[in-house]
């Protein structure tokens, strides 16, 4: 079938959307989930969400294991939250989540080239947080229909860059776990990577 130029769905957002989420073992749980938005557009505006589940599977409530999301944009944050971020295959049912808190995140910029490292500077009430995927792939193009994606309402589209290592110091201190392969629609990927130019088109 001819691909049509315009697509006639409803755009929810629009803009980058790099994870880690990292395991101790292949087989075993995950022990640190990371997600971060830098969204251009959405029915709340532009703004930075970065959900740090250091407890994924507890309360937070452990010290130096929190659950939060620092963020420039509540509003953005907690739709990102209810209407994306619990439909992800590794955040979906998990506990961590729901006691998630929100806190301010200020001074969020990106750095590196993308082809060999890139990061994700910001801060927060514990200090200066700093994420970094390295040993990049290529990049590769996702398209996924409504039946496929995570909230089975909408087409995904993002470009996709696999990282095999991360760094993550959050106030100085580093989290557990590390990233993993992954099966993504058959093709081999890692459970770190860059998705960038992501789009959410609802139909």
């Amino acid at each position: 079938m001819e691909r049509i130029p315009i697509n006639p769905g409803i755009v929810d957002w629009s803009g980058e959307n790099p994870g880690m989420y990292l395991k101790e073992t292949p087989d075993g749980p995950f022990v640190t989930l990371i997600s971060f938005f830098r969204v251009v557009r959405s029915p709340h505006g532009r703004g930075h969400a970065a959900f740090l589940l250091l407890d994924p599977h507890g309360s937070g409530q452990t010290p130096g294991k929190p659950n939060l999301c620092l963020t420039d944009n509540e509003p953005l944050a907690r739709y990102l939250k209810d209407g994306y971020v619990r439909h992800f295959a590794a955040f979906r049912g998990v506990a961590g989540l729901e006691s998630c808190r929100m806190e301010r995140g200020s001074e969020f910029a990106p750095s590196g080239d993308a082809l060999t490292a890139y990061t994700e500077r910001f801060r927060g009430p514990m200090g200066e947080v700093s994420l970094t995927w390295e040993r990049l792939t290529d990049a590769f193009m996702v398209e996924l229909p409504k039946e496929k994606s995570a909230t089975g309402q909408h087409d995904m589209f993002s470009l996709f860059v696999t990282a095999s290592g991360v760094r993550v110091s959050i106030g100085g201190q580093g989290v557990a776990g590390r990233p993993v392969p992954r099966d993504m629609v058959g093709k081999t990927t890692s459970t770190a990577f860059l998705a960038f130019s992501e789009t959410w088109v609802r139909r």
